[in-house]
């Protein structure tokens, strides 16, 4: 049997099919795996503020390593099986292909967002509950804080670039481990780009959903003594919105209507 890992024209087309089969599968079906993809990203992020709870590391190394040990989340969506809404933004091929309409896609997009935002949010009070967030000295529950808090506060167009750029490597992850054929192939695909998007400090709406609860859940019945200027439930709408956005747009227009262009359409 070859090793050799898929070309990009192949990648297209395993996207396309992919694509076909995650708008027609059973409502329950794909509500479930939503579910698991918004814990299993929660995950990845819980992860990530380990690292970031840590004062001995340099900048750099929090960020570099915290975005090492994240992307555990998308390995597991990859790997185990599950829905992501950032990636099945790359839909967009099959929508432009005609393989599947608006209402379909659209449908597919709420339901996977609406599960993962489930999975997330349930993860969320599972952690709070659990004590996970006095180790450290409670240093774990006060970066859980201060990140929330600066995520309700960005200004909407860095709310929506951040997004976008988010998702382009996200997407790009999804694309390339579509190339892979062992395990090993997938996990090497996924790890940089979502390396990089974390150490840069961009924005994904299913982390967010994670974080940003946590953040809440400490602030609204724990005793620690940090000033949040912008932590609410409308700061986290306020988060959301401008990051959903940004990720679509990244995703489905910059990845996969662009893919879809130059391999598909452009040979037409």
């Amino acid at each position: 049997m070859s090793t050799k890992v898929f070309s990009p024209e192949e990648i297209v087309h395993q996207t396309l099919q992919s694509s076909v089969k995650k708008v027609k599968k059973p409502f329950i079906t794909s509500f479930l795996l939503g579910v698991l993809a918004g814990a299993f990203i929660g995950l990845g992020a819980l992860f990530y503020t380990i690292v970031k709870a840590d004062e001995t590391y340099s900048f750099a190394t929090k960020q570099i390593l915290g975005g090492f040990v994240f992307s555990l989340g998308l390995i597991l969506v990859v790997i185990a099986g599950a829905e992501l809404f950032t990636g099945n933004n790359l839909i967009a091929i099959a929508w432009a292909e005609k393989k599947v309409s608006t209402k379909e896609m659209m449908r597919n997009w709420a339901i996977i967002f609406f599960s993962n935002m489930i999975g997330a949010l349930s993860l969320a009070v599972m952690v709070y509950f659990s004590g996970h967030l006095d180790m450290n000295h409670g240093a774990i529950a006060e970066t859980y804080l201060k990140m929330a808090d600066a995520k309700c506060g960005l200004p909407f167009m860095t709310a929506f670039f951040r997004g976008m750029l988010c998702n382009i490597l996200v997407c790009l992850g999804v694309w390339m481990a579509m190339g892979g054929k062992t395990i090993t192939d997938k996990i090497l695909a996924i790890v940089f780009p979502i390396t990089l998007f974390v150490a840069a400090g961009f924005e994904h709406s299913i982390a967010n959903l994670f974080i940003i609860p946590v953040g809440l859940l400490i602030k609204t019945f724990s005793d620690i003594q940090i000033t949040t200027q912008f932590l609410s439930v409308s700061g986290m709408l306020k988060n959301l919105i401008p990051v959903i956005l940004g990720n679509i747009i990244g995703g489905s227009v910059l990845v996969g209507l662009m893919y879809h262009f130059i391999f598909l359409k452009n040979k037409k």
